[in-house]
Formats: structure tokens, C-alpha cells, sequence
């Protein structure tokens, strides 16, 4: 199973906002041997959302879903869920009593009794309707849970609220993936020297290493820096070395003029 993120929200795609979950599931992932396969960020338009959790759904991923799971008009990620498994949104219990008692807590701080059947009060309490079926993600920050269907994890925008589920997620469910998906990538700078000259051994590695992912990052250069490419190869580690010696081992030869990273 592979690691996928989705992004949720216009305010991202407008750029009234930065996106700060891309970097940290990488961190989150990376930290545990674990690695990002896709990300897709997408704004609140239900249809389009709809269609992006069936088709993720279909793949069989573990996904975490990062955003629109409030109780706002423009907040539809639950109610896209549902739609895209074809199934009921409907309350969850102990959702539901995270949600009264953050209420009562409130109430309390505020200095008057809870009144649950506020209109304000039962707006939050859609916050607890989930597809049938989910379980919960705890909220450390303020109790008010995400929801986990189908290998999908949903949890808030907010990174203090977002990163901790995440982490969470990871350690309760997928700790025994942990090591079986330990993975390297080691990489050099080969400067002065044409990506398409470079192909061949790029195609020669894949085909002689199975499993090992070459990759190319070519930068063009400055007035401070010598036009180079990072030449790199990531995988399964005992793999990885046996196919980064033989770079080493073909660009000597050729000799190019490279730097180990």
C-alpha cells in the first residue's frame, strides 16, 4: 500500500493561503521509513471532490485528507466522502459527546450552563456526521475528531490540529509497515554535462536494478553556480548502494566531473 495526500480548499488554490501540509506528511512519512507516493490539492467544489475520493477510494491507498471537514457552507469533504462510497452520513455517537462536552467546557468558561439545542450547538454537532461506518481520530487539540473510512483519513486544516492526527494515524494503524518500506536515496552532482547524454545510464540502472528509481533534477546554472544535475537512485537500500556504485563507476569512466551530495 502506498501514502497519498490530499489537499482540500479554495483558499490554497487562491494562494490566501500556503500550504504547510505537503512538507511535514513527507517529514511525517520519512521519519517512520515510510514515503509520499502522490499529493492532489483540489478546492471546496463538491463534484470535483466527490470524484477525486472515488477515484482515490478505488486505489486502495492509505490516504490523509487535510481539510473542509467543519460545519461551514464552504465545508464539504464529509459529505464528498459519503457520496463518493455511497454511503449515509450519519452521527456519530462518541463523536457526538466529543462535541457536548467541548460544548459544556465552553459554556462553563463563559460562565453559564450548556444549552445543546442552540442553533450555534447543533450546527457544531454536524461536525460528528460521518459516512456509516467510520471510526474516529482523536483531536488533542480541542476533541472535536476526524474520521477514518476506507484506509482515508480526514482530518482539519489546521496543522495543530492536522499533524498530530496524522502522527497518530501512523503510530496506531500502519506501525507494522514501519520497516518494511525502509527506503534510501543517494544522489551527486554531475556538472557540465547533458541530461540526454546522461539517459542511457539512467535507462541501463532501472533495467540492471529492479526496484531502484533513477531520478534527474538538471539546474541550468548562474553567475554563482556551475550549470549541473543531481543524479541520484532511491529504493530498497542494499539495492540503492549496488546501483549508486555503478553510477559512480560509469560517470568515472565517462570522465565526468561529479561531487557525492
Amino acid at each position: 500500500m502506498e501514502f497519498g495526500l490530499i489537499v482540500v480548499g479554495d483558499e490554497i488554490l487562491s494562494g490566501r493561503r500556503q500550504d504547510k501540509h505537503f512538507a511535514k506528511v513527507v517529514e511525517l512519512l520519512g521519519a517512520r521509513g515510510l514515503q509520499l507516493a502522490w499529493a492532489e490539492f483540489v478546492g471546496d467544489d463538491p463534484g470535483r471532490l466527490t470524484a477525486l475520493l472515488r477515484r482515490s477510494f478505488a486505489g486502495g491507498d492509505i490516504v490523509f485528507s487535510c481539510g473542509g471537514i467543519g460545519a461551514t457552507p464552504d465545508d464539504h469533504t464529509r459529505q464528498c466522502a459519503a457520496a463518493a462510497l455511497g454511503l449515509p452520513l450519519v452521527l456519530h455517537p462518541e463523536g457526538r459527546v466529543n462535541i457536548e462536552e467541548r460544548i459544556r467546557e465552553t459554556a462553563r468558561e463563559a460562565g453559564h450552563e450548556p444549552d445543546f439545542g442552540a442553533p450555534d450547538n447543533l450546527q457544531r454537532l454536524k461536525m460528528a456526521e460521518f459516512p456509516e461506518g467510520a471510526g474516529l481520530i482523536p483531536n488533542p487539540y480541542n476533541r472535536i475528531a476526524g474520521f477514518t473510512v476506507a484506509h482515508h483519513h480526514f482530518v482539519p486544516g489546521f496543522p495543530v490540529m492536522a499533524w498530530p492526527m496524522i502522527e497518530w494515524v501512523l503510530d496506531a494503524h500502519y506501525p507494522h509497515l514501519f520497516h518494511a518500506a525502509v527506503h534510501l536515496e543517494r544522489s551527486l552532482l554531475v556538472y557540465e554535462q547533458a541530461e540526454a547524454a546522461l539517459t542511457p545510464l539512467m535507462e541501463a540502472l532501472q533495467r540492471d536494478y529492479p526496484g531502484v528509481r533513477v531520478f534527474s533534477l538538471p539546474s541550468v546554472g548562474d553567475a554563482q553556480t556551475r550549470r549541473h544535475i543531481e543524479l541520484g537512485v532511491k529504493g530498497e537500500p542494499s539495492k540503492v548502494e549496488l546501483a549508486f556504485d555503478a553510477m559512480q563507476a560509469e560517470l568515472q569512466s565517462r570522465g565526468a566531473e561529479f561531487r557525492l551530495l
